[in-house]
C-alpha cells in the first residue's frame, strides 16, 4: 500500500474572470497545499493582500476561475487500485488526468476518493483542477435556488466553504480557490482501511489525590471501542485479520484484541479494555495522558493459500485519552444550566472562540497551532470553541489541545445565515459531517459538537421568518440530521443544537423560551459591544455565555505595518479598510465615553481603546465568575485575528498579546477575588477554581491614592475545593468611601493574587495623579528589567514595548499599583533599544497618563 504525494511541479492560470493584465495568459508556479492568493503574491504578481487597502484593489481572484495543473509519472506496480486522493479542493471544481473527467467537487469541509486507474498511463501523466470562481459561483447559486438570509455582502451560504473567506466583520476578502490540503494517489491491494473511530469509555470513579490540583485515577478502567471501516478492492474470497492495540503514553502494549473477517466485510468492530486506565482531564483538574491505537489489516493466511490475492498490511495509527465527558441541562429552579461535565467532575469553563488563524489557512503551520493554544493556556483557559464560519482545523490543532489539556468546543460549519435543507446542499452537509466526526473522534480535547453559530437565534429575531416564507433553513440539521450523525458515529460526546441555545423549542411557538435567554443553557451578548455600555454586563445573571466580547486595535507596530494613512488617524482610509465591523470607530469612542478622557493623539486613542477593550472584559468576566455555581462558564470573543485588524481578539495577527490578553490571565485565574455590588453594598467574592481549600483572614482596607489607610476590617475568610463564597463588606466602609479620590482594598494572604481592589469611580472621573511612577531599567542578559514603583495608585501600568521592536515581548501587562509597591517588567527581544525608551511615555503606559490631556 503506497501513497504517493502529488505536490510538485504545479502551475496556476485564470481562466474567465476580470484577470489582471500582469495576470493573464500566464501560467504561475503554484504551492500544493497552498492558495491561489499566496501563488500570486509568490509570483510578485499582487501586492500583500493585507496591507493598505489591497483588498479592493484584489477583489477580482474571487471573481475568476483557476486551473491548476501539474504533471507526474506513473508506472503500475501491479496494485488492484489506484485512487487519486485529494484532501482538500476549495471548492466548486473539476478534475481532470490526461483530459478525462475524473471528479465534480463542491465541497471544501470534505474529502474525496476516486479510482483512476482507467485513467493513469505509463509515463507521463497530466492533472489540472480546475475551480469555479467562488463569488460568481454563490451569486449563480442564488439565481437558480433563490435567496437565503445571511450576513455581510456575499452570499456564502450558497457554497460549503469557509464562510469568513468571503469577509467577516474582523475578516479580510479573499475568497480564493486552491488544493489546499495535501493530494496524491493512493495504490493498494486487498483491503485499506477507509477510516477508524476509536470511542473511549471510562469504568469506575476516579479518585482525588493529593493537594495540587492533581487528579488520580485509582480503580478506574478505560474501554476502547474500535470501529473499523474497510473498503476493498473487489475480491470476494480471503480474510483478513483486523488487530487493534493501545499502548500505554511510555510505549508499552497495554491491550490488543483482532478479529478474522471475509473478503467484502465493511465494516469491524474490537472491544478493549485497559486496566488501571490513566485519565485525560482538563488543564487545571490533572494530568493529560495519551495513549496510542494501532489498527492494522493483514492477510490471513488458513494455511490453504485462503488469504486475499496479492493483498497487503493496512494500518491506521492515532492517540487517545480515556475519559467520559457530558453536558447537564436538567431545569433547575433558576432556570437550565449548561454544565460541562468531564469523568463526572464540573469544569468552570474559562474560554475563548477561535477563528482560523490565517485568513489564508494553509499558512498555519503545526508551530503556530502549539503557539495560539499557548497563549490560551497560559491565560488560564481551560477551552476553546471552534467557530462555525470557519473550517475543521488541522490534526495539529486538536493535538495540541490533547496535550495541553484544552477543550474544544466544535461547532459544525454554519454561521449566521440560513442553510437549505434540499439535496443539493443537504447530500454535501451529510457528507462533510460524517468525515469530521470520523476524523475528530480520536481526539480527548473535543467535548461538545454544536450545530451552528447564530442561527435559531436568527430565525427568530433578525427577520427571517418573513424572507423566508417556508422555506427550509437549516433546523432539520441542526436538531436532526446532525444529532443523528453523533449520534451514530461517537456517542461519546455531547450535542448542542446551537449557540445561543436554551434547550428549548424556540422555533416551534411564540410560547417557548427564546434561544438567547439568559436563564437558559448558552447565551451571547452583543447589545454590550453594539449599543449599550460595558457596564450592563451586570444586568446579566448569565447561566454561561458562550459569546460576548469588545473591540480594540492590534499591537501598535501590527497596525502601522498594515495601515500607511498619513496622518495616522482613526478615520483614515486605510485604517477604515482595517476595521471591519459596522460603525466599529464610532463604538469604540462611545465605550470609552464615562470611563477614559477623550484622548488627545492618535497613540492615545490606540492606547484608551486597548484599554477600554480590557476593561470592559475584565468587568464582565468577573461579574459572570462572581456568579458561580448559578454561572458555569464564559466564552470570550475571540482569541486570535486572521489578518492585521482593529477586532475583539486578545492576541492579533502578529502574535502579539494584547492588553486583554493580561486581562483575561488575571480574571481567568484558577483563584479569583473580585469584589463586586450585592444589594445596597459591596462583597468580596471568592472563586477557588483549585482542588485546595484555602482559609485566612480578609483584610477591608479604605485609603486615599496616596496610601493613607483611613479605616480598617478584618474578616474571617474560607472557600472550599471548586468552590465559591461571599463575604459582605461591612456597609460603614462602603458608605465613607470617597469615589474620586479614595479605594476599597481587600487584602488575602495566599489566595491568587492575594488582593481584590475596589473603584468607587471610572478614570476618567477620579483625582488621580498623570505622573504616578518612578522607574529603573536594568540589563539582565539579553533581557531588560523595567521596575516600576508607584509614588501614588497607578492604574493599568503596561508596556507596549512592540513600539521600539515588533519583536520585543514582555512578561506581564494591565499591572495595578498600591502607593509604595513596585512591580518588575520583563522585556524580551529589545537587544539594540535605549534603555530610557523603555520607560519613554509611548511606551510605559497607565490609565493615569490619559488625564494628561485633560489635566488642570
Amino acid at each position: 500500500m503506497v501513497f504517493s504525494p502529488l505536490h510538485d511541479d504545479w502551475t496556476v492560470e485564470a481562466v474567465t474572470g476580470p484577470v489582471s493584465d500582469a495576470v493573464a495568459g500566464r501560467r504561475v508556479p503554484a504551492t500544493v497545499p497552498g492558495q491561489v492568493h499566496t501563488d500570486l503574491l509568490a509570483a510578485g504578481l499582487i501586492t500583500d493582500p493585507f496591507d493598505g487597502d489591497a483588498e479592493s484593489a484584489q477583489q477580482w481572484i474571487g471573481d475568476t476561475s483557476w486551473r491548476f495543473s501539474t504533471t507526474f509519472t506513473w508506472h503500475d506496480d501491479g496494485s488492484a487500485r489506484h485512487d487519486l486522493v485529494a484532501e482538500g479542493l476549495d471548492t466548486v471544481a473539476v478534475v481532470e488526468l490526461n483530459g478525462r473527467v475524473v471528479a465534480r467537487t463542491e465541497n471544501q469541509h470534505r474529502s474525496y476518493r476516486v479510482d483512476v486507474r482507467e485513467a493513469l498511463v505509463e509515463g507521463r501523466n497530466v492533472l489540472t483542477v480546475t475551480f469555479a470562481a467562488p463569488v460568481a459561483e454563490a451569486e449563480a447559486r442564488v439565481a437558480l435556488h433563490g435567496a437565503l438570509p445571511h450576513v455581510n455582502h456575499h452570499p456564502f451560504n450558497m457554497l460549503r466553504k469557509q464562510a469568513s473567506s468571503f469577509g467577516w466583520d474582523w475578516g479580510v476578502d479573499v475568497a480564493g480557490a486552491g488544493i489546499w490540503r495535501p493530494i496524491g494517489l493512493d495504490s493498494w491491494s486487498g483491503v485499506r482501511i477507509a477510516s477508524v473511530r476509536p470511542l473511549v469509555g471510562v469504568d469506575g470513579a476516579p479518585q482525588a489525590t493529593g493537594t495540587t490540583g492533581t487528579t488520580g485515577t485509582t480503580g478506574t478502567t478505560g474501554t476502547l471501542d474500535a470501529r473499523v471501516a474497510l473498503e476493498w478492492d473487489g475480491v470476494t474470497t480471503g480474510e483478513h485479520s483486523v488487530a487493534v492495540e493501545v499502548t500505554s503514553p511510555e510505549g508499552d502494549r497495554v491491550a490488543d484484541a483482532s478479529v478474522v473477517v471475509a473478503a467484502g466485510t465493511a465494516d469491524a468492530a474490537l472491544e478493549l479494555v485497559v486496566p488501571d486506565a490513566r485519565l485525560w482531564w482538563p488543564v487545571g483538574h490533572g494530568d493529560q495522558p495519551l495513549y496510542g491505537v494501532r489498527v492494522t489489516a493483514t492477510p490471513a493466511d488458513d494455511g490453504a493459500g485462503g488469504g486475499a490475492p496479492d493483498a497487503t498490511t493496512a494500518s491506521w495509527a492515532s492517540r487517545v485519552g480515556f475519559r467520559t465527558v457530558r453536558v447537564d441541562t436538567t431545569p433547575d429552579a433558576d432556570g437550565t444550566p449548561f454544565v460541562v461535565l468531564v469523568n463526572e467532575r464540573v469544569v468552570q469553563v474559562r474560554g475563548a472562540n477561535w477563528i482560523p488563524d490565517h485568513a489564508f489557512v494553509t499558512e498555519i503551520d503545526r508551530d503556530r497551532y502549539r503557539r495560539r493554544v499557548a497563549d490560551a493556556t497560559e491565560a488560564n483557559m481551560n477551552l476553546l470553541r471552534v467557530w462555525g464560519g470557519g473550517i475543521y482545523e488541522s490534526d495539529d490543532f486538536y493535538d495540541a489541545c490533547d496535550e495541553a489539556g484544552v477543550l474544544v468546543w466544535q461547532d459544525f460549519l454554519f454561521a449566521c445565515a440560513a442553510y437549505a435543507e434540499e439535496d443539493w446542499l443537504a447530500v454535501e452537509v451529510e457528507a462533510e459531517a460524517r468525515e469530521a466526526i470520523t476524523r475528530l473522534s480520536p481526539h480527548p480535547s473535543l467535548v461538545i459538537w454544536n450545530g451552528n453559530n447564530e442561527n435559531i437565534w436568527g430565525f427568530v429575531d433578525w427577520g427571517w421568518k418573513a424572507e423566508l416564507q417556508g422555506r427550509t433553513w437549516g433546523d432539520g440539521y441542526y436538531r436532526d440530521l446532525l444529532p443523528r450523525l453523533v449520534a451514530e458515529l461517537d456517542g461519546t460526546r455531547a450535542y448542542s443544537p446551537g449557540s445561543p441555545f436554551s434547550f428549548g423549542d424556540p422555533v416551534a411557538s411564540d410560547d417557548e423560551v427564546h434561544p438567547n435567554d439568559h436563564r437558559h443553557g448558552t447565551m451571547h451578548i452583543w447589545d454590550v459591544w453594539n449599543r449599550r455600555d460595558y457596564t450592563a454586563y451586570r444586568e446579566y445573571p448569565a447561566r454561561f455565555v458562550s459569546e460576548f466580547g469588545f473591540q480594540g486595535p492590534p499591537a501598535w507596530s501590527t497596525l502601522v505595518g498594515s495601515v500607511h494613512d498619513e496622518p495616522l488617524d482613526p478615520y483614515g482610509h486605510q485604517m477604515l479598510v482595517h476595521q471591519k465591523a459596522e460603525e466599529g470607530n464610532l463604538k469604540l469612542e462611545r465605550g470609552m465615553q464615562g470611563h477614559l478622557p477623550a484622548p488627545a493623539t492618535i497613540e492615545d486613542w490606540h492606547w484608551a481603546t486597548q484599554l477600554n477593550q480590557a476593561a470592559a472584559i475584565r468587568f464582565g468576566i468577573e461579574h459572570f465568575r462572581s456568579l458561580a455555581p448559578l454561572n458555569t462558564g464564559t466564552i470570550v470573543w475571540q482569541l486570535n485575528d486572521d489578518w492585521p485588524v482593529t477586532s475583539w481578539a486578545a492576541v492579533d495577527f502578529d502574535e502579539h498579546r494584547k492588553p486583554l490578553w493580561f486581562a483575561l490571565r488575571d480574571c481567568y485565574a484558577p483563584r479569583l477575588a473580585t469584589i463586586q455590588p450585592r444589594g445596597d453594598s459591596l462583597a468580596v467574592v471568592l472563586l477557588n477554581d483549585v482542588d485546595d481549600a484555602w482559609a485566612g483572614d480578609v483584610v477591608l482596607r479604605r485609603t486615599t491614592f496616596a496610601g493613607d489607610v483611613l479605616d480598617e476590617v478584618v474578616v474571617p475568610g474560607a472557600v472550599g475545593s471548586r468552590g465559591s463564597v461571599e463575604l459582605a463588606v461591612p456597609s460603614a466602609l462602603v458608605d465613607a468611601l470617597d469615589p474620586v479620590a479614595e479605594l476599597l482594598v481587600a487584602v488575602l494572604p495566599g489566595f491568587g493574587s492575594g488582593r481584590a481592589v475596589w473603584d468607587a469611580a471610572e478614570v476618567v472621573d477620579q483625582r488621580l495623579d498623570p505622573d504616578p511612577v518612578a522607574t529603573e531599567v536594568a540589563r539582565d542578559g539579553d533581557a531588560w528589567l523595567v521596575t516600576v514603583t508607584a509614588r501614588s495608585y497607578a492604574r493599568d501600568v503596561t508596556l507596549l514595548v512592540d513600539v521600539l521592536d515588533p519583536q520585543a515581548t514582555v512578561d506581564r501587562g494591565l499591572v495595578t499599583l498600591l502607593a509604595g509597591q513596585s512591580a518588575t517588567f520583563r522585556v524580551e527581544g529589545a537587544v539594540d533599544v535605549e534603555p530610557q525608551a523603555l520607560v519613554g511615555r509611548g511606551v510605559l503606559r497607565h490609565a493615569n497618563g490619559l488625564l494628561l490631556a485633560v489635566a488642570p
